[in-house]
């Protein structure tokens, strides 16, 4: 049981600096000797990994200790040295790990430098938690793409606009400072063209959501955004959906956040790319048709072809209600929802 609980302080520690390392992952550590306990987190490119920081916080404690952290150890030269040589220069008799790192320049070869040096090795404590908080690193890594968030706003019967056009504010100041968050945590926000000629976007993470000084996502129009549109200046992409996720994956975009509007939510929906649906929904009623609609294009014939996801979790921020939806084929969803909710719970 110490095993977990550790770990879970860990994720917890990599919760804490989740807008401000990628394309780096974010990762937490945890240092057990004795009874005393010594914590790390990675902060940013350049900076100390997870591993590091806990090490310089243990100094000679490390020797003989047990170190947690939620992701393989690096055993290569980057920015920082090798984590696995600093734990075997520490004397750490034991490490555990969360989920092995995808990474080709990683993948394995820290477990076996720290077996090779005689330190024991367990991999897997809370993997649920770990998996799920990491995904949108561990799938770049392990397919070239990012993690696709849409998010979606509307009313209790769908609508996310009048049909004169007019949207701001369907939801409460509660639910907006979330989506803010989801920005800040995300490497790009995506909108297309049509958006941004109608509503003017800014498309940046503001506090208190925001994210580091000078860190903000970067911003992708699908098509051409006006000359004095404020979401200048975007990255402007065209073309089929799969290419424009290759192209912002070799840019180490690891969460790339779809914003609408129903046209560019719908294709995304429709072609099966999005790994999440966080859909904020408001006490209230357009009351009939004409409003426009969730997603806009094409939909399921016939009962037979609904789509049908996971519901992760149902939150009320302010009067609105958040629902987070995993398609139904991402199977582990619900388990790893669950343990994360644990783990954010202190359990």
């Amino acid at each position: 049981m110490r095993d977990e609980a550790a770990m879970r302080r860990a994720v917890e520690l990599a919760a804490s600096v989740r807008a401000l390392t990628s394309p780096n992952p974010w990762v937490g550590c945890v240092i057990v000797s004795g009874a005393a306990s010594f914590e790390g987190a990675h902060r940013g490119p350049g900076q100390p990994h997870a591993e590091a920081a806990a090490l310089g916080a243990a100094g000679e404690a490390a020797r003989g200790a047990t170190l947690y952290c939620t992701l393989e150890p690096c055993s290569h030269v980057g920015r920082t040295g090798p984590c696995a040589d600093a734990i075997v220069a520490a004397g750490v008799s034991r490490v555990v790990v969360g989920v092995v790192d995808p990474d080709p320049q990683v993948s394995g070869r820290g477990l076996a430098r720290l077996r090779q040096a005689g330190v024991e090795v367990s991999v897997g404590a809370e993997a649920d938690a770990v998996e799920d908080q990491l995904a949108p690193y561990l799938k770049h890594r392990r397919t070239g793409r990012p993690w696709v968030v849409l998010k979606l706003a509307a009313t209790l019967d769908g609508r996310t606009a009048a049909p004169d056009g007019t949207s701001r504010w369907i939801t409460g100041p509660d639910a907006r400072a979330d989506a803010h968050r989801l920005r800040a945590e995300s490497d790009a926000v995506l909108v297309g063209a049509g958006t941004v000629r109608s509503d003017d976007p800014e498309l940046t993470a503001r506090p208190p959501a925001g994210p580091a000084p000078g860190r903000q996502p970067l911003r992708v129009v699908l098509g051409r955004a006006p000359a004095t549109a404020k979401v200048r200046p975007a990255l402007e992409l065209a073309g089929d959906l799969a290419g424009v996720l290759e192209d912002l994956g070799r840019r180490q975009i690891l969460q790339l956040l779809v914003e609408g509007g129903p046209r560019v939510a719908h294709d995304f929906h429709a072609a099966g790319l999005v790994d999440r649906y966080v859909v904020y929904l408001a006490p209230a009623l357009f009351g009939g048709s004409d409003g426009r609609p969730l997603l806009d294009g094409p939909g399921a014939r016939s009962i037979d072809e609904v789509w049908r996801g996971r519901a992760l979790s149902v939150d009320r921020l302010g009067e609105d209600l958040r629902i987070v939806l995993a398609p139904a084929g991402d199977l582990r969803a619900s388990a790893a929802a669950s343990a994360l909710a644990g783990v954010e719970a202190g359990q």
